[in-house]
């Protein structure tokens, strides 16, 4: 082999090292954690600051990745056909396009897409200074292109970016729980955030029959009583009946004037403001915030009181139960085994719901114990039972007039167990054919 043919060669492994180099950065930059590298970037890492920079025009990026690749593979591809003719005149074409596309697919793509894919970050970071020089450099090629996109762009017009919606949001937070990147807790909190804004009062709120509240005509020592009973720190106060709350009566503002003879409970009532069942959560929580209130009056479509909701109902919504140490801790939902569960009357249908993965946007209920009166058509009693969407529902213990504990197991079949029956019905079914067939014979 002369001199020359030695060149060749050389520069053919060089072509395909920057081929490979150029399949690393593709593979790197569309993989990458955007949020990581964002957080380097606000520590002073000037790398990550220029990946960030890079990636925000990313079409003259791929553009330049793509332009720089091909002219490798191109060129490693013609001086790899110039060498093999030199070497053998009859076969030479052959061998170099067996060895070429080898070469390029082991070396310059497979190999170095699936390592870059393993550290998008650290071959980034590594890759960044690279391709921004390169860029600069092919910036008189990539304009060609760039001018060839907004042509083929206004020739085949496409739908506006819609940006991502909510459930895409869930399933990328439960794609990082999956791959240990969120813990449970953590997952949980954040989807709880993003469904903060779809829930509405009625989700949440204490209906009519646990409201704890005081009449106005009350004494102190009534009032005193009701406190140390009860635990809370607030009590609506009413006049006549709960169709009529006046305000909220403080804890703290009863103890410090319980003792003065002429102030009486409307002395110190606090303002309360009424919400429909249907206003969303977000905006009351902002309302509670602007007044400085911990409390609201909920009313139903004739104005009467159908409940209360506070401002520890709408922050348990996102971060979970909350028990002080007035409460009794209940269990809305205890699983016993995998497919049955004790589910408290009062607990969210929806909740219910997600858990055995049923979709239902038709139900008119809130709670267990209204999805129970609906399909019964009835008060539910103790012992009865009912099946819905491949559930068996027993109400296992009331308190008057609603459900406190229901049993529910999912009687529904398994994609595994429904593959397995139907793998039993055909062996059961051949079986038969053939002692059919065997009787056939013997007769």
């Amino acid at each position: 082999m002369d001199p020359f043919q030695i060149l060749q060669l050389v520069i053919i492994v060089i072509c395909i090292i920057l081929s490979a180099y150029f399949s690393a950065t593709e593979t790197a930059f569309s993989t990458y954690n955007r949020i990581r590298m964002k957080n380097y970037a606000e520590k002073g890492n000037k790398k990550a600051a220029k990946v960030i920079k890079l990636s925000e025009d990313y079409d003259n990026l791929i553009s330049t990745i793509l332009v720089g690749n091909n002219i490798v593979n191109i060129l490693a591809t013609s001086l790899a056909t110039v060498l093999f003719i030199s070497l053998n005149d009859e076969l030479g074409s052959t061998i170099s396009t067996i060895v070429m596309t080898a070469a390029v697919l082991i070396f310059g793509e497979i190999s170095p897409k699936t390592m870059a894919k393993r550290s998008p970050e650290a071959f980034v970071l590594f890759s960044a200074p690279i391709i921004g020089f390169l860029k600069i450099i092919l910036t008189p090629i990539t304009l060609i292109f760039k001018g060839w996109q907004l042509l083929l762009s206004k020739i085949f017009k496409t739908k506006d970016d819609e940006g991502m919606t909510e459930e895409e949001l869930i399933s990328i937070i439960e794609e990082a729980e999956e791959d240990g990147d969120l813990n449970k807790d953590e997952g949980s909190l954040i989807k709880s955030a993003i469904e903060f804004n779809d829930l509405e009062v009625s989700d949440i709120f204490t209906p009519r029959i646990d409201i704890t509240a005081i009449p106005v005509s009350a004494t102190k020592e009534e009032l005193s009583d009701l406190f140390s009973e009860s635990g809370y720190s607030r009590l609506p106060v009413y006049e006549g009946d709960i169709d009529n709350i006046m305000g909220i009566v403080y804890y703290k503002d009863f103890y410090s004037t319980a003792f003065a003879d002429d102030v009486s409970i409307t002395d110190i009532l606090k303002p309360v403001i009424y919400v429909a069942k249907t206003q969303r959560i977000n905006d009351l929580l902002k309302e509670l915030q602007n007044k400085q209130l911990h409390l609201a009056v909920v009313l139903d479509e004739f104005g009467s009181t159908a409940g209360i909701v506070t401002l520890e109902d709408i922050l348990e919504e996102i971060v979970g139960e909350i028990w002080d140490e007035h409460d009794e801790k209940v269990e809305e939902v205890k699983q016993i085994s995998e497919r049955e569960y004790i589910i408290s009357g009062m607990a969210s249908i929806s909740k219910v719901f997600d858990i055995f993965d049923i979709d239902d946007e038709e139900i008119d209920a809130t709670n267990v114990n209204g999805w129970a009166m609906e399909v019964l058509g009835k008060l539910p009693e103790e012992g009865e039972r009912f099946a819905k969407y491949g559930l068996e529902v027993e109400i296992i213990e009331t308190n008057g007039k609603r459900v406190e504990n229901v049993r529910i197991t999912d009687v529904r079949e398994d994609e595994d167990d429904e593959d397995e029956k139907e793998k039993k019905d055909k062996k059961r079914s051949s079986d038969t054919d053939d002692e059919d067939g065997q009787l056939k014979i013997t007769d």
